[in-house]
């Protein structure tokens, strides 16, 4: 295999330049932009013949113009006789609708897996996946990295004590159970209906929270209705204090006047596998990088080493 090589979109170009310093080498040049009728223009400038490249392209919004931009760019790259074509996915778009959970609805999850097969990508290396079954939605090799690590070191050097961690769902017990034994605390699970797409309501409390300092964790964090109604749950059961750890902040709709109006949330943590623009960078969200486990990893791939100890949730 040639020499690594990282290419970025438009979509979070601020993480593929600190993922190529952490390699100590330079971002590929590309030409990425848009015809006058809106079309995606793509031309690879670099020379990538024989090259490991790795495309970063996190399909987050705008989500379908990140997702052509990234096939575009795969297909490119493969037409550029690259020797491997790895599509790095920190966050991956459409993997809410992983399975029928309703009559006549598509599993998109699936189709943006085959749309990628098929525009020409040979591996993938996600993150936080929404749901871990949808690396058998792809039919070549997919590393699933978690960001665990990265957020429990940041409330391990806060030197909390008394803590219990919070799963907002009966489907975050695995996340959350790791984040409890990372750091020493107690777990409880939120058990909640869920009314629409945007809204749930809380139904019980599994746990002792009483008197304790809670970190919710979740994979992400969208229109935050979710989030703010497990706050107000916890809070009525007599938690001291409330922070999140969420992998990717999605934060759309009026999440942010939500943040900023629930005076029980002391800080929310995510990581930067989404971009934050300006307009959402408040004092009670905390951005930490990924950029060095996404490099390690791009790294491990590369010299055909394991990685497996860089997505164990459990170490």
């Amino acid at each position: 295999m040639g020499e690594i090589c990282v290419i970025s979109g438009n979509a979070n170009r601020d993480l593929a330049e600190k993922i190529a310093r952490c390699l100590d080498i330079p971002l590929a040049d590309v030409l990425c932009g848009r015809f006058s009728e809106g079309e995606i223009r793509v031309q690879i400038i670099s020379n990538v013949r024989g090259k490991d490249v790795f495309i970063v392209q996190p399909t987050c919004s705008p989500t379908n113009d990140n997702l052509m931009e990234l096939l575009v760019l795969i297909d490119a790259a493969k037409r550029a006789s690259a020797a491997r074509i790895t599509a790095v996915l920190p966050f991956y778009g459409y993997a809410r609708q992983d399975r029928k959970d309703q009559p006549r609805v598509p599993i998109t999850a699936k189709l943006v897996a085959n749309l990628m097969t098929a525009a020409g990508v040979d591996r993938v290396l996600a993150m936080d996946l929404h749901a871990s079954q949808i690396q058998g939605f792809f039919d070549i090799p997919v590393d699933h990295l978690y960001a665990i690590n990265t957020l429990c070191e940041y409330f391990e050097n806060m030197g909390m004590k008394n803590l219990v961690v919070v799963s907002p769902d009966i489907g975050g017990i695995r996340m959350a159970r790791a984040y409890a034994k990372r750091l020493g605390a107690g777990l409880a699970i939120i058990d909640k209906r869920r009314m629409s797409p945007e809204e749930t309501e809380v139904m019980n409390i599994l746990g002792k929270v009483k008197g304790k300092t809670a970190i919710l964790v979740d994979d992400m964090i969208a229109t935050g209705g979710s989030m703010m109604e497990a706050i107000k749950a916890i809070k009525e059961m007599g938690v001291e204090k409330v922070y999140a750890a969420v992998s990717h902040g999605v934060l759309s709709g009026n999440a942010i006047e939500k943040i900023q109006a629930n005076k029980d949330l002391e800080e929310i943590v995510i990581t930067d596998s989404i971009p934050l623009p300006k307009s959402k960078k408040i004092s009670r969200i905390k951005q930490l990088t990924v950029a060095p486990l996404l490099a390690e990893a791009i790294k491990r791939i590369h010299n055909e080493q394991s990685i497996s100890c860089l997505f164990d949730v459990n170490r």
